[in-house]
């Protein structure tokens, strides 16, 4: 039997609800992000509306808890602050609550 890699991140989707596909490209965007940061995505089939990111014994997100699905750029963040705290997500970290984006004239020099 295989042992499963370091960091392993879980997304248990509702097979009844069909979300096999939102699960799949959730996976799919963070395996693209976070490349060599993560050793296992699984996909866990569940029941009754479950949407669920879990990284180890952490719940990063939960349908139910969170009235709703998680932001791409919200999701990525909340995974490397745990697993690659120091680096940048360009545009996915975007600008923090509170904080105005810059301007145009700002941000050309």
């Amino acid at each position: 039997m295989t042992r499963a890699r370091e960091p392993r991140l879980e997304i248990e989707y509702c097979t009844q609800c069909r979300w096999l596909m939102r699960a799949a490209w959730t996976a799919q965007e963070l395996l693209t992000t976070f490349t060599t940061d993560l050793g296992e995505v699984a996909l866990v089939p569940g029941v009754g509306g479950v949407f669920e990111v879990r990284l180890g014994d952490e719940t990063l997100w939960s349908r139910k808890a969170e009235s709703g699905f998680p932001e791409l750029a919200h999701l990525k963040r909340l995974v490397r602050d745990r697993i690659a705290p120091g680096r940048s997500l360009g545009h996915s970290d975007g600008h923090k609550p509170g904080e105005s984006a810059p301007s145009l004239a700002e941000s050309d020099g």
